[in-house]
């Protein structure tokens, strides 16, 4: 088993879905877990799962100022994990307004380009660390049933962390970009269509996504996995989802 004993780790949406089980796993695995989100509650409740050893924090990353609070608040770490996420509830960019495009393009692409540029200094001086963000098949296979500006911030981070990652591997940090497929999460409550028992029957879990970031993290320095992409063994029909977003107005 990975052990990352004497690691600090900030995982950005810990109280559910892949942040919740990513920082447990971790804290399992020796680390010294740190989780944030907007939500106290959620937050919370993982920590609690975790024997009440995560530490806990409260912020909006969308607000670049919330960012470079937490930043200070946290201090340093070795490993942070930009997995906090946001979708549209319209999805066509027919009708997806500038206040949704706005809101996920900060969450999703602003946030995580704070909160890295805050907590970079302490590790490029250390001369070590890894930088996880958390994408979405969207940012490979742009679909209307993801979104427009959910698709379009998604392939932004990518776009992002390539850079980051050409800038900062001279400093020992390591970049790695991750491309889920459909998780069972939170997030899909906000579709056009909210998935069904039978369709979530056939997604991944939280765990899927979880485990080949801390195997990827858990190698030696001397080898970074840049980009893992993962996606369910079963394939569903979307006809229905696609048409429920191209329909969705408000």
């Amino acid at each position: 088993m990975a052990t990352f004993q004497g690691k600090r780790a900030l995982v950005t949406g810990g109280g559910s879905g892949i942040g919740s089980c990513l920082a447990l796993d971790l804290a399992e695995a020796g680390a010294e877990v740190v989780i944030c989100g907007r939500r106290q509650g959620p937050l919370d409740e993982t920590a609690q799962r975790a024997g009440g050893g995560i530490e806990v924090h409260t912020a909006d990353l969308a607000d670049p100022d919330e960012a470079f609070r937490l930043a200070e608040a946290v201090g340093p770490v070795d490993i942070l994990v930009n997995n906090a996420g946001f979708s549209s509830t319209v999805r066509s960019s027919r009708y997806v307004g500038p206040e949704e495009w706005r809101a996920v393009m900060d969450v999703n692409t602003l946030g995580p380009a704070m909160l890295t540029r805050a907590l970079l200094p302490p590790m490029i001086e250390k001369g070590a660390g890894d930088v996880v963000t958390v994408s979405s098949m969207a940012a490979i296979s742009p679909s209307i049933m993801a979104g427009a500006p959910y698709s379009a911030a998604k392939a932004a981070v990518r776009a992002w962390m390539d850079v980051l990652a050409a800038e900062v591997r001279r400093h020992g940090i390591r970049c790695i970009t991750v491309f889920p497929g459909e998780v069972d999460t939170p997030i899909l409550d906000r579709r056009a269509l909210p998935p069904d028992a039978a369709a979530r029957a056939t997604m991944m879990m939280p765990e899927d996504i979880s485990t080949p970031i801390v195997m990827a993290l858990a190698l030696p320095r001397r080898a970074t996995v840049s980009e893992i992409a993962i996606v369910a063994s079963e394939a569903r029909d979307l006809t229905e989802d696609v048409r429920a977003a191209m329909e969705k107005t408000g």
